[in-house]
């Protein structure tokens, strides 16, 4: 099984940056508007990506595994992209002063493979995304995002 890792350090205390990372109106303004659900162990987040006109790109739920305030969310995909199903999603806070460090890792793809390569480079533009709003209030979310290819 494949993973995607990436690591961001966030000038910004622990709290504020799992809050963008546990709630549902922090999710909304990094990774993509169209968020819903609830932000609970047991239930699911509903994320839609969409182009500016509205039409949708794609659409997955994640089941939250686990929700460990300024340590670590945990989610588990189960439904979207065929190659997302069964993933899991983890973004593990730690603190370097000045830093709240974020070591993400997207684990258990069945294969490395074209669409890993592309959601690889979409999550780095989303955690720099995450950066920009807990640093400054401003992210990035879709559609807004960066677009990085003809898939997006």
């Amino acid at each position: 099984m494949a993973s995607i890792a990436h690591r961001v350090g966030i000038k910004a205390p622990v709290a504020q940056v799992y809050a963008a990372l546990s709630s549902i109106d922090g999710l909304r303004g990094w990774w993509t508007k169209s968020t819903s659900g609830t932000s609970k162990p047991g239930q699911v987040i509903d994320f839609q990506f969409l182009q500016a006109d509205g039409e949708i790109l794609g659409a997955m739920g994640m089941e939250v595994l686990n929700l460990e305030p300024d340590k670590q969310v945990h989610w588990r995909c189960v439904s979207g992209p065929a190659d997302w199903i069964d993933t899991e999603i983890v973004f593990d806070l730690s603190v370097e002063d000045p830093y709240t460090i974020v070591l993400f890792h997207h684990d258990h793809w069945r294969e490395q493979n074209e669409s890993m390569a592309h959601c690889s480079m979409k999550w780095a533009t989303f955690l720099l995304s995450l950066k920009n709003l807990v640093e400054s209030g401003k992210g990035k979310p879709s559609p807004d995002d960066v677009k990085i290819d003809n898939w997006n």
